[in-house]
């Protein structure tokens, strides 16, 4: 964008000088001007039912509250939202049509996916103590899992998790436009999917905070961590069963 320039002459005449040095001449585009309002909207609202619907991740959150407590699903909220970003880019980067055009690296993070709840819910289940009967242990502070490992356990259930590649790769083709800047719009929705995903993660992590005095009781704290190891499996079963689109 260019700007005209004013100088006055003695004899009262003017002319215009074309403004090439002034730093707003090239303004940069207007993010929001790439996303009309209802875009955004539409997209809140479907990336919102998406995220509500209970998945590896909300079930990591609700463990994880009643195991360490309710800030400790924070770190593991974070963790995930960390490596949906981290997939957002990828899918953006062509990562999803890779893996919709390759059998063989389809099944490859398939596998590692799988693989990887099948561990966490092996884990639940031969657990030697109930779940949460360690809460009342003198060794509790010792054993809480540090924040660190909090966040990897949940970014690396993200970012193994195939499934999510191609719900991104499938959803932000239809509310992006690809005549305007693709960044401002990948920062914008993709900042929408986080923040929605931390808040539904918080959100179940509160309700089984709030449950928590029910389900740590010494009958039934075997039976949850037994349910929660089981999910884990199932879930890891569920990716198995992908099958991979044709690009």
């Amino acid at each position: 964008m260019s700007v005209a320039i004013v100088v006055a002459k003695s004899g009262g005449a003017a002319r215009h000088l074309t403004c090439w040095a002034v730093p707003f001449c090239n303004m940069p585009p207007n993010p929001a001007r790439d996303l009309e309002p209802h875009s955004i909207l539409a997209f809140t609202l479907v990336a919102a039912i998406a995220i509500a619907s209970p998945g590896p991740a909300t079930l990591m959150a609700i463990n994880n509250s009643l195991a360490h407590g309710q800030r400790s699903a924070v770190w593991s909220s974070l963790g995930n939202a960390s490596g949906l970003f981290c997939l957002s880019a990828a899918a953006m980067l062509g990562l999803g049509a890779l893996l919709a055009s390759s059998e063989w690296l389809f099944n490859a993070v398939k596998i590692i996916g799988a693989g990887y709840l099948f561990h966490l819910g092996a884990r639940q289940l031969f657990k030697k103590s109930p779940m949460l009967a360690e809460g009342i242990q003198d060794g509790l502070k010792k054993s809480r899992p540090t924040r660190f490992k909090l966040y990897k356990s949940a970014f690396l259930t993200a970012v193994t998790n195939p499934k999510a590649t191609m719900f991104f790769t499938a959803l932000f083709p239809q509310f992006i436009d690809q005549s305007a800047t693709l960044l401002p719009q990948f920062l914008i929705l993709t900042s929408i999917f986080m923040a929605l995903s931390v808040a539904s993660l918080s959100l179940y992590a509160a309700l089984a905070s709030r449950a928590k005095g029910v389900l740590t009781r010494p009958e039934l704290s075997r039976w949850v961590s037994r349910v929660v190891g089981a999910t884990f499996i199932c879930f890891a079963a569920a990716i198995l069963t992908m099958r991979r689109q044709a690009a």
